[in-house]
């Protein structure tokens, strides 16, 4: 009969061979890999709005990224060929703006918001707790003062009858 700390101790030793197996695996550097593909994926098309490079049915965005892929083969550097498309249609290719000159409100300009609805947010709560806080306290009404005891008697007989 198997023992539950055995079906441990198993699979605790087939993950270390599994993991032994894949630390010997041979791996590539990013200069080695290919550059066409993320190019394809990274950019966005300058023909079709909204949609980058490999999505684009365009026949203009099959010719780009056929020139993407000869001037790989010819061993053209990845920041050469970026630096070129740059130059060739600006802006439009890059899926975020340049965190620098106007570009930098595409990043600042969120950030300030949140914090501004959060301290708009925080004042109106705190307002909201103030005035119910005065609410709360105007609603209780006051402990009626003590009736004399003859009164009550009285009262209570009355009750009764």
């Amino acid at each position: 009969m198997i023992v539950r700390g055995q079906i441990v101790l198993a699979a605790l030793g087939l993950v270390g061979l599994l993991g032994l197996g894949m630390a010997g695996a041979p791996t590539a550097h990013a200069e080695d890999a290919p550059y066409s593909m993320e190019l394809w994926n990274g950019l966005m098309s300058p023909y079709c709005p909204g949609r980058t490079l490999m999505d684009c049915p365009s026949g203009q965005a099959t010719e780009l990224r056929e020139w993407i892929a000869e001037q790989e083969q010819t061993g053209r550097s990845r920041q050469d060929v970026e630096d070129e498309l740059y130059a060739q249609f600006g802006d439009v290719i890059l899926q975020a703006p340049k965190a620098q000159g106007f570009g930098i409100a595409a990043y600042v300009l969120p950030i300030v918001a949140l914090f501004a609805g959060g301290a708009i947010v925080w004042v109106f709560l705190r307002r909201q707790v103030a005035a119910g806080a005065t609410t709360h306290a105007a609603a209780i009404p006051p402990r009626p003062a003590a009736l004399d005891p003859e009164i009550e008697r009285r009262i209570d007989e009355e009750l009764r009858a």
